[in-house]
């Protein structure tokens, strides 16, 4: 009966009896299910307030002993009048906003020792049984208070795998489709760009070598093309049709190395 041992230590120096000793076992079982003692005596006193311990004055009557509680929740208050008859004790409790009654009646000797009031570890017996006694006799038939249900702590979700937290997201209207990125190696994609003219797709009618989709060295048009465009003349990231030869170290076929259709002159 954990807690039991401090409430018997706290009111060792009140324990003269057996059915004191009685008592505080009974006591310590209303306060595990969930009611608190505000007093002695039928009537409330001043300055009260719940407690785990026993009143002052608790052991003031060996025959009969009363006192109050109320519930955690202060839903229910309860008025016990324990009764010494003999060698029993008679527990009669009644919840005074219902007006239930319960009872129970308790031989003194089977769950203490007298001959050890003063040790713990040798005063009780029979806890468990005593524990049952309460609960079926008086907890049960008035109701246990309820006990408050903690929210389950929200936990926020784990981040995607590969997300960086410094990485802007992009921003769409919303309700906007994103138009997907064809593989610039479709020949399907030529001509997508003028299905969004935002610029967000890759393709278009006018195939630009400088970014065809195929790794070659090329020059920027943006940075001009010496003794052809000055710096700047090309918008950064703007369609470019390049206009004649760019020189050596381009790859791919030269205009000037096939001749038109229909002609076979060498000179041409």
């Amino acid at each position: 009966m954990a807690g039991l041992e401090l409430l018997h230590a706290s009111a060792r120096a009140a324990i003269s009896c057996p059915q004191d000793a009685l008592l505080c076992g009974v006591h310590w079982e209303l306060v595990r299910h969930g009611y608190r003692c505000l007093g002695a005596g039928d009537q409330p006193g001043p300055d009260e307030r719940k407690s785990e311990l026993l009143p002052a004055g608790w052991e003031a009557n060996k025959e009969v002993y009363t006192l109050r509680y109320q519930s955690t929740d202060d839903a229910r208050e309860l008025l016990l009048k324990a009764i010494v008859v003999e060698d029993s004790m008679i527990l009669n409790a009644m919840d005074r906003s219902s007006q239930k009654v319960a009872d129970v009646t308790l031989a003194v000797a089977d769950y203490i020792d007298p001959e050890h009031l003063d040790d713990f570890h040798r005063v009780y017996r029979n806890t468990e049984e005593l524990r049952t006694r309460i609960a079926s006799g008086i907890i049960a038939p008035l109701g246990a208070p309820v006990e408050k249900a903690k929210e389950p702590e929200k936990k926020d979700p784990d981040p995607p795998q590969g997300y960086d937290p410094l990485r802007i997201p992009p921003h769409h209207p919303a309700g906007m489709r994103v138009p997907t990125r064809p593989s610039p190696l479709s020949p399907f994609a030529v001509g997508g760009e003028d299905l969004d003219p935002l610029g967000r797709r890759s393709g278009g009618m006018i195939v630009d070598p400088l970014r065809s989709g195929f790794p070659q060295p090329g020059i920027d048009p943006s940075s001009g093309i010496p003794g052809r465009l000055p710096p700047g003349a090309v918008p950064p990231g703007a369609r470019f049709d390049p206009f004649g030869p760019l020189g050596a170290g381009r790859s791919g076929p030269d205009p000037d190395h096939l001749p038109p259709p229909g002609y076979d002159d060498m000179f041409m």
